[in-house]
């Protein structure tokens, strides 16, 4: 009876090793995992299409302003993300690194102050509109601010 007992002593702490075992590499995997699948900085993200598409479009932009190393701008990111969902077929939605030589133009007509900063910039009628961080910063307001635009330039539109 007690070679009994220690036999099922024995399979139980195996079995409880191997379970502490594997939880521990699933841990590690999906960390692992987590970790690939982060995002470092606000270039990892891919939103939108380039700025030299979007000029050449008849549709608006939103012009987001970043560079890398901003902790903001990072933490933004997935808010502009869940924009372009909802605006990706009314807007072209651009991301525009700050640090970027080839933008040195773009970024200089914008007369940034801090990052990240977004515009609605409508090349049909060399129109700039700043959204200040106040109205981007809650996505209700910047919603109300994205959908105004769009009423106005749907008025402009019937008036040509």
């Amino acid at each position: 009876m007690s070679k009994k007992i220690n036999i099922n002593k024995k399979i139980i702490l195996v079995f409880t090793i191997a379970c502490v075992l594997l939880s521990g590499l699933a841990a590690t995997y999906s960390y692992a995992v987590g970790i690939m699948d982060k995002k470092e900085v606000p270039s990892d993200y891919q939103i939108g299409i380039s700025y030299e598409d979007a000029i050449k479009s008849d549709r608006p932009m939103i012009a987001l302003f970043y560079v890398d190393w901003c902790g903001y701008c990072m933490r933004f990111m997935p808010k502009y993300k869940t924009i372009e969902k909802i605006y990706k077929n009314k807007y072209n939605l651009v991301m525009i690194n700050a640090e970027n030589p080839k933008m040195k133009s773009v970024v200089e007509d914008a007369a940034l102050t801090g990052y990240p900063t977004m515009y609605i910039l409508d090349p049909k009628y060399d129109n700039k509109v700043h959204l200040t961080n106040g109205i981007y910063s809650d996505l209700k307001k910047l919603r109300v601010e994205l959908d105004r635009y769009l009423r106005i330039r749907d008025l402009l539109d019937k008036s040509s």
